[in-house]
């Protein structure tokens, strides 16, 4: 016999999982002690915030294509941690959050830390459940792990009562987990799919999701350009595809370059695959008009849910991103001239002007573009920092950006983590705003305990860059509530036990980066990007098209 928490733990290393994140709670001990029995199987990395847990969980499955897993006590752990499942929801990442709960003979007392969790997450995640029976445990996380994983991903809530998990139970643990083949496109609709495109004058593919594998990524690439058919990601996914590919023309993320803006303004077919239609990726829902868009929308995607939510598709079809990319045969049509101005648009982008502070973010990122290797990670959470790792760095096949889709500060740094944890012989580097960085920046503990140490760019400003950015157009001289007042950022790294350095002028940090790449304790870099004379502050994507505009002029 077994209890429900050791059920639990050995069915999920029947499923697969390797890694766990949480902080421990007295709700759960009956899971944490099976895993005491699992180590070197199936870890539990202890996290500092169970915020920083749920990011790196959501982290982890949008990088692997497993479910990410996190575990966290009931009532005040899982609202903290209630972050990376928006995250994940957002990102369409596959993760399963394992909760404590109070005993069945308290429920509905409003006992100790008792949360509703199916009212509190029943909008916010993919599934919440709470298991009632021990021996149920391997159905319901069975079910878990298949809605994780199917469909649109993303992420599920699974609560547990002490009780249950403690209580003796018969049922045997899982063997497996099952095996769901991805659905493929009916072949009548690849067809006509084809024969929009080729009947279109300025075709254009929008692709999106994190459930790619290497050879839907390698049929897609050779799709567009045996067709010459340009290629714009959604907002946060110009990993999905080779930047270095000719069919590249960017991504419509936040900072929209105009040259990308024009492109899927003017294109008349747009194959949108495995993406949903957020409101950054279409500019407020304008670049697309709701709901019968002007340009003739294709829309593939595993989950029919997505399909028409938001615009009535000229033709929408239920198919996994891989397969529907292996089922594509070149089309052909006079593109080549519409396929290199999109391309050109995209590299223009790179032209900039010198940035006015101390380090210039542009020359940084330009010889991270010629020094990392051809596989890093590169994470960032939310700010106008964000710029530089997803508008001035080039994916290739195998290097992977984790950023957010919701917008969360904090996530870069768990993020990192969490990629060490998946990769630790890959470079992982994280881009992280003053702000942005303090919000999570206790989880260089978790790295270190877990030998999972990242590389981390502080980009220090000392203020809430975009909220500053904001207040000054809209209340101009009347800044409120965004100035920062930050600790020394080299003595906390050196407390964690990184190497840590802070880097004042633009000309140091190619040495310091190269100090950093060599450390074996992780690195945190300080960099002082504090503005000059910008008044009122401009956005990089405003400072760049001026600049193109100049240049162009002359």
């Amino acid at each position: 016999m077994r209890n429900g928490g050791q059920l639990l733990v050995q069915s999920l290393v029947a499923l697969g999982a390797r890694k766990g994140f949480g902080v421990p709670g007295e709700s759960y001990l009956a899971v944490l002690d099976a895993l005491h029995d699992t180590q070197g199987q199936l870890d539990f990395v202890l996290c500092r915030n169970e915020g920083g847990a749920a990011f790196m969980a959501a982290a982890y499955g949008k990088l692997t294509g497993q479910p990410g897993l996190c575990f966290v006590t009931r009532g005040p752990g899982v609202t903290n941690a209630s972050i990376g499942i928006h995250t994940a929801m957002q990102d369409s990442a596959p993760m399963i959050i394992f909760v404590g709960q109070v005993g069945t003979d308290m429920k509905g007392r409003e006992a100790f830390q008792e949360i509703d969790y199916r009212a509190v997450f029943g909008t916010m995640a993919k599934w919440a459940v709470e298991i009632d029976d021990a021996d149920r445990i391997p159905e319901i996380l069975a079910r878990a792990w298949t809605t994780a994983l199917t469909g649109r991903p993303g992420p599920v809530v699974v609560a547990l009562p002490e009780d249950i998990l403690s209580g003796v139970c018969m049922s045997e643990p899982l063997s497996g987990p099952a095996r769901i083949a991805e659905p493929a496109p009916e072949p009548g609709a690849l067809r006509e799919a084809l024969a929009l495109l080729a009947s279109a004058q300025r075709p254009a593919i929008l692709l999106g999701g994190c459930n790619w594998n290497a050879a839907g990524k390698a049929a897609l690439q050779a799709f567009a350009e045996a067709s010459n058919i340009p290629v714009v990601a959604a907002l946060r996914y110009q990993d999905m595809f080779d930047n270095h590919s000719p069919c590249y023309a960017g991504d419509l993320g936040l900072g929209l370059a105009a040259g990308v803006r024009k492109t899927m303004a003017e294109a008349d077919v747009v194959l949108a695959l495995n993406t949903r239609f957020g409101e950054i990726s279409t500019e407020g829902y304008t670049l697309f008009q709701v709901p019968v868009p002007r340009q003739k929308i294709i829309h593939v995607h595993a989950s029919a849910a997505e399909i028409g939510k938001i615009y009535i598709p000229a033709l929408g079809i239920p198919a996994g991103p891989n397969a529907f990319a292996a089922a594509l045969t070149p089309v052909r049509g006079d593109w080549a001239d519409w396929r290199a101005r999109a391309r050109g648009d995209y590299e223009a982008t790179f032209a900039l002007p010198p940035q006015p502070s101390p380090v210039d973010m542009g020359l940084v990122t330009e010889h991270l573009r010629e020094v990392l290797p051809e596989d890093v990670i590169l994470t960032n959470g939310a700010g106008n920092f964000t710029v530089w790792p997803n508008k001035f760095f080039k994916f290739g096949p195998n290097a992977r950006l984790l950023a957010p889709q919701s917008g969360a500060m904090g996530y870069g740094m768990p993020a990192a983590v969490a990629a060490k944890v998946a990769y630790p012989e890959r470079t992982v580097v994280c881009f992280a705003g003053d702000g942005d960085f303090q919000m999570t920046c206790q989880e260089l503990g978790t790295a270190m305990q877990a030998g999972a140490q990242p590389i981390v760019l502080i980009l220090n400003n000392g203020t809430y860059g975009t909220i500053r950015a904001h207040q000054e157009r809209h209340y101009p001289a009347r800044v409120s509530g965004t100035d920062l007042h930050n600790p020394d950022f080299v003595m906390l790294a050196q407390a964690y036990g990184y190497h840590a350095e802070r880097v004042a002028r633009t000309e140091d940090f190619r040495a310091a980066f190269a100090r950093a790449r060599a450390s074996r304790t992780g690195a945190v870099l300080d960099l002082d990007i504090s503005p000059e004379a910008l008044t009122p502050r401009q956005t990089l994507s405003q400072m760049r098209d001026a600049a193109l505009a100049a240049k162009a002029g002359k």
